[in-house]
């Protein structure tokens, strides 16, 4: 069975998505909760179902390429196949994605390549789509490589933009689809049904 981490940086309620698909029918075994400081949400989430976790903060290393170094440890020793980022906004070097080529997978809350890339986190994703008035929305799951959003599309759900939408309705009713898309595609990825070939991805 493969093994998983999970980065988080918040309330984590992609990684309880994660954790409860699994838990109805177990894929993979969820090794580690990566969290990027204490006292966030994802963390107690991972107590409560006896996941371990580790915090890797920024304060409390001499430069992020000094982080990622021991989290690349840390994951090797752990025998870690795959990395799930869920809400993670903590900056990733090249060193620690070619480290993990092709088994790297984020979830962003837009359809990839609208509304991506640097400064296209949170709320901001959602105010954006609503000043550009946009028809529909929706969240990507991809493979991480060096460009920001940049990783091949593994799969996208859509969901329609209502003319009286805010920012926040719209990151709800987003955030409902990414809590089907992503444990859909970790449980793909784990089951050894996600090809990649460039930037084309079957899943069978």
């Amino acid at each position: 069975m493969k093994k998983i981490a999970v980065f988080a940086s918040g309330g984590g309620t992609d990684f309880q998505s994660v954790i409860d698909a699994n838990e109805r029918e177990r894929f993979c075994e969820i090794s580690y909760l990566i969290a990027s400081k204490e006292g966030i949400g994802a963390i107690e989430r991972a107590k409560k179902h006896n996941i371990p976790s580790a915090v890797f903060a920024k304060k409390d290393y001499p430069d992020l390429k000094t982080l990622y170094a021991e989290l690349t440890r840390l994951l090797k020793g752990a025998g870690v196949d795959y990395i799930v980022l869920a809400g993670w906004l903590k900056i990733i070097p090249e060193s620690f994605i070619a480290a993990f080529r092709d088994r790297i997978v984020n979830i962003h809350p837009s359809l990839i390549p609208a509304f991506c890339g640097a400064g296209y986190y949170g709320l901001k994703v959602h105010e954006a789509v609503l000043e550009y008035g946009a028809k529909v929305s929706g969240c990507t799951v991809h493979f991480v490589n060096e460009i920001p959003d940049g990783g091949a599309i593994i799969a996208q759900r859509t969901v329609e933009v209502a003319p009286d939408d805010t920012p926040e309705s719209l990151q709800a009713r987003i955030l409902e689809e990414e809590h089907k898309l992503l444990p859909y595609c970790v449980r793909k990825l784990c089951e050894g049904k996600v090809k990649k070939d460039g930037r084309k991805v079957t899943i069978i």
